[in-house]
């Protein structure tokens, strides 16, 4: 009886497994992930999804930032928003505009191992961005 029992809860744990590793993220989906800032003490991340298949591409959806230098005293500093990505040129250039806590910014980039370039924000200096798609 308890080589039945093993058989049936085995052949039940690898369907699973195998369901588990059909299964394909929706097309057109991905994951941004970086950091902002001199030294990178902003971590930036969000769920994307197409917006309007084409050339250029076209993705958006919710974004975080957070603070992780070490000059966080209470605790990190969150900013949630809202970010618009167009990606062109043979997924070599990348333009974005981000609302973050109400303020408008801007985000141009091109693609070296990541895509390296410089987020604009109303009423800030420009800090650096490096940006990873996935």
């Amino acid at each position: 009886m308890r080589l039945a029992t093993w058989r049936n809860g085995g052949a039940a744990l690898l369907g699973a497994v195998a369901l588990s590793l059909c299964q394909v993220p929706p097309v057109g989906a991905m994951e941004i992930l970086g950091q902002a800032g001199a030294l990178g003490e902003w971590e930036l991340t969000g769920h994307l999804t197409e917006s309007a298949p084409g050339a250029p591409r076209q993705f958006s959806g919710p974004l975080k930032m957070k603070h992780v230098g070490i000059c966080t005293q209470d605790g990190p500093d969150e900013r949630a928003g809202e970010i618009k990505l167009q990606i062109t040129g043979a997924d070599s250039q990348v333009t974005a505009e981000l609302v973050l806590d109400g303020a408008a910014c801007t985000y141009s980039a091109r693609k070296t191992r990541n895509y390296e370039g410089t987020l604009s924000c109303e009423g800030r200096a420009p800090v650096p961005l490096l940006v990873w798609l996935k």
